[in-house]
């Protein structure tokens, strides 16, 4: 069974002052219980709830010292649960049944030192299986086979590619690592190289924090300096990748589908309008 390693770490400044106590990660979304009844719930709830509908059960969190508000939130409660009544018990015991099923391992970052260093802190859980790597404060909502199903069908594919990257035509290149891609087939790319957050960018693609990995962007990560923002960026461990010769692809989003981003006020009050109308 393929591990999940889901990061939820960064400081959330943009979203200040409410991220000042609570993690970006557990911003509120909505969410459909039935075809005419709504829910509100934490984005990391909703990602975690959508990788298990995928029969994923094993996860690792990559949280911030200060968080242990996301640790508490995935922790079952039972004396709570007695206390609730209704369609309110009913959902969180549905909520708490999926976290029995599942096996959850909490890794702390003390430090803000970039997304590559939360990935690479992950690498004793990983072992030398693939993974996927999923931004805790970004999902992506589908109507027909989700991008992640896609990651893993392209891999099974391409047995000696070492990392696959979900891109999609952005026009904010300050928020994304961009690629530069050859075209394979119609929805499947060689990746030739990627910068992050670019003053210049060679393509109109952007790099979505949704990631296919071997093993081996571990020994990558180990090898890079702190880059963008004095941050260890996991862009660069792809383009070490790269550099080595190694087989890096992309698959891109379909027209259908849409990025759920909760990373600034903008993409927040997109986000509530996307949930709103499709989650």
């Amino acid at each position: 069974m393929t591990k999940v390693v889901i990061t939820a770490a960064g400081k959330g400044t943009r979203l200040l002052p409410f991220t000042k106590e609570m993690p970006k990660e557990m911003m509120p979304i909505f969410s459909n219980i039935s075809a005419n009844k709504k829910v509100v719930l934490p984005l990391l709830q909703y990602i975690y709830e959508q990788l298990y509908s995928m029969n994923f059960r094993d996860y690792c969190f990559v949280v911030g010292r200060e968080k242990s508000s996301i640790e508490d939130h995935f922790t079952p409660h039972e004396a709570y649960l007695k206390e609730l009544s209704g369609d309110y018990k009913k959902n969180m015991k549905k909520f708490y049944e999926k976290l029995e099923k599942s096996h959850l391992v909490w890794i702390n970052q003390n430090r803000p030192l970039g997304f590559g260093d939360a990935v690479k802190r992950a690498e004793r859980y990983v072992g030398e299986e693939d993974f996927i790597v999923h931004a805790g404060d970004v999902t992506i909502l589908s109507n027909t086979k989700h991008p992640i199903l896609r990651l893993i069908e392209t891999s099974k594919k391409n047995p000696d590619v070492k990392a696959i990257l979900l891109c999609k035509e952005i026009k904010d290149f300050q928020r994304y690592g961009v690629p530069t891609v050859s075209k394979i087939s119609s929805n499947l790319f060689s990746v030739n190289e990627v910068v992050e957050k670019p003053q210049k960018p060679k393509s109109n693609l952007g790099i979505l924090p949704l990631y296919y990995f071997k093993s081996d962007i571990f020994s990558s990560l180990k090898k890079i300096k702190p880059g963008k923002g004095k941050e260890f960026q996991l862009t660069d461990a792809i383009q070490n990748l790269i550099d080595e010769k190694e087989k890096v692809l992309a698959i891109s989003l379909n027209k259908n589908e849409e990025e759920v981003d909760v990373g600034t006020v903008e993409s927040y009050r997109n986000a509530q309008d996307v949930t709103f109308r499709k989650a």
